[in-house]
């Protein structure tokens, strides 16, 4: 079976606020480095400890919030927000920008994916991603046959 998509172009707010959450999702042992600097206050009472942990936080979620806008901002990072359609099978992802031109994409390329409420997002590398919401499907039982390739790949439980 082959999934044909409607055409859908990735807002840059979408790909910024997915790939953000994601990269906290991974790096979740970061809080644990706050929690450790926080403990300093056991050690010699201050309020210090709190603020540099809370410093620290905010430095790293703004750095991380820089990586992603930056990506939306440069050349090598257009092709992310061109609008393609999509035909889907078992062996590849053949993402399309006209009826002529188009890339094939191998599933081994895909290194994790995660399903939300009303999408599938497929992730090549930490700033690399692509995100399929359900309004792209034509029906049902085209976004299930997408979730079981997920699931037979490995990419999904």
């Amino acid at each position: 079976m082959i999934v044909k998509t409607k055409n859908y172009r990735l807002e840059k707010k979408t790909y910024i606020r997915t790939a953000f959450i994601s990269v906290l999702k991974q790096q979740w042992w970061v809080s644990l480095i706050v929690v450790a600097i926080c403990l300093g206050y056991v050690w010699i009472p201050s309020g210090w400890w709190f603020f540099g942990a809370g410093l620290g936080t905010l430095l790293y979620l703004l750095f991380w919030w820089i990586q992603f806008y930056g990506v939306t901002q440069l050349e090598q990072g257009k092709m992310l927000f061109e609008r393609f359609s999509y035909e889907i099978n078992s062996q590849q992802i053949l993402m399309k920008l006209n009826t002529r031109e188009g890339m094939p994409m191998k599933w081994d390329q895909i290194k994790r994916a995660y399903v939300g409420k009303d999408y599938f997002a497929l992730f090549l590398n930490k700033a690399q991603l692509i995100y399929w919401p359900y309004k792209i499907f034509n029906t049902d039982n085209e976004r299930k046959f997408v979730t079981s390739i997920l699931k037979t790949k490995g990419l999904i439980k």
